[in-house]
């Protein structure tokens, strides 16, 4: 028996098409309906129209990184309370620490595992 699929929206922020793809393909699989944002304040808007349950942040992008993204997301009333997971090759200690203090809930590299990214995204 399968479990049931699980209803959710998730906002893919990447700048890179083929990351955006390999997501996209990995979370409608799941059953998530997925948002797509290419850069820091596409995601800003996006998140505000479409109010998701999670969002997925690459942080090296043009225009306005996902540190700077998430700083103003966790700023404004609507989205505090998003979760944010990163997902980024920026795997430095430092940069990992500075996630959490921006307000992200986990923190995964890349090149990720799509059998541990699906569980962290289950589990926020």
């Amino acid at each position: 028996m399968t479990p049931p699929a699980p209803a959710g929206r998730i906002l893919v922020v990447d700048d890179t098409p083929a990351n955006i793809q390999t997501l996209a393909a990995t979370l409608k699989e799941r059953g998530y309906q997925i948002s797509v944002a290419t850069n820091g304040r596409q995601a800003l808007e996006v998140a505000a129209r479409v109010r998701p349950d999670l969002i997925l942040l690459d942080v090296m992008m043009p225009e306005m990184d996902g540190f700077e993204t998430c700083r103003r997301l966790k700023e404004s009333p609507d989205g505090r309370d998003i979760p944010v997971i990163f997902l980024t090759a920026k795997t430095e200690t430092a940069d990992i620490v500075q996630g959490f203090e921006l307000g992200a809930v986990d923190y995964v590299g890349k090149p990720f595992n799509a059998h541990e990214l699906l569980a962290r995204v289950n589990t926020h």
